[in-house]
Formats: C-alpha cells, structure tokens, sequence
C-alpha cells in the first residue's frame, strides 16, 4: 500500500481523497478477482462436464467391445461344437 504522503499530514481533505483514490483501486481489483474467479469456476464446471462425458462414452465404448468378443467366443465354441459334432 502506498505511504501517506507529506500532503497527506497537512491536509485531512487531501487525505481523504487519496484514500478515496486507494479504496476505488482495491475495489477495482476485487472486482478483476471475482470476475477470475467465476471464470475459473465456469471453466472448471465445463472440464467436469467433459470428463463425465468422456467417461461415459469409454464406459460405453468397453461394453460394445465385451459384447463383441464374447460373440466372438459363442461363436467360435458354435463352430468347435458343430465340428466335433461332425466328427462323430
């Protein structure tokens, strides 16, 4: 914070309007700290948001190819039975 000046000692008005001065500076820069923060917040809500989605959809993605191998499977012991099948 800044010092009080030597105008500042004589004189209260000078006072009170550099302190005027410094309290619309710190609200201004209050002001730049929330609008960071809602900022950091919207941007931190939409990750989440992808991060569900992407987890959703590799959930998603697993389970289709489960399904496929073990068609895969069903269909191969299919074919081993038929074949032992034939055989005998």
């Amino acid at each position: 914070m800044a010092d009080t000046t030597d105008i500042e000692k004589k004189s209260l008005e000078a006072h009170v309007e550099l302190c005027a001065e410094r309290y619309k500076a710190l609200e201004l820069q209050f002001t730049d700290v929330r609008t960071d923060i809602k900022d950091l917040k919207t941007m931190a809500q939409t990750t989440h948001g992808l991060v569900h989605k992407m987890s959703e959809n590799r959930n998603s993605q697993l389970i289709s190819w489960g399904i496929g191998i073990i068609g895969v499977l069903l269909a191969t012991c299919g074919w081993l039975i038929t074949q032992y099948i034939k055989t005998l």
